[in-house]
């Protein structure tokens, strides 16, 4: 038996914890996303729940109509469905990696751009 495995415990670090009413997700696709830095993504929508988690860089988040929230590396963060993103930006001024999780229900798209505001 291998000693490192019997003497390192599993750790598990709560990063995000979100209540959902219940919905059938039916699929879940996940992307690895690069930004270059300070490069922003533009006012969006996602028709799907996202849960992401910022690998390196950092981010700032900002849901329409509510305070913008800076996502550092180790991070996890919610995009719900059907609310306006005013922003998902690169805030450094170093490259930026995220790993995304789209709840699907059925075939959907991922994202849609809107117009600025």
């Amino acid at each position: 038996m291998n000693t490192a495995t019997v003497n390192n415990a599993i750790i598990r670090k709560p990063l995000l914890n979100i209540s959902f009413d219940p919905q059938p997700f039916t699929s879940v696709d996940v992307r690895e996303i690069r930004f270059a830095p300070h490069q922003q993504t533009g006012r969006h929508i996602h028709p799907c729940h996202v849960i992401g988690h910022v690998v390196e860089g950092t981010a700032i988040l900002e849901v329409e109509g509510e305070p913008p929230v800076v996502i550092p590396a180790g991070s996890s963060f919610y995009e719900p469905a059907g609310k306006i993103i005013a922003r998902f930006d690169n805030a450094g001024d170093t490259p930026m990696t995220f790993i995304a999780h789209y709840l699907l229900q059925g075939k959907q798209e991922l994202i849609e751009m809107l117009p600025h505001k």
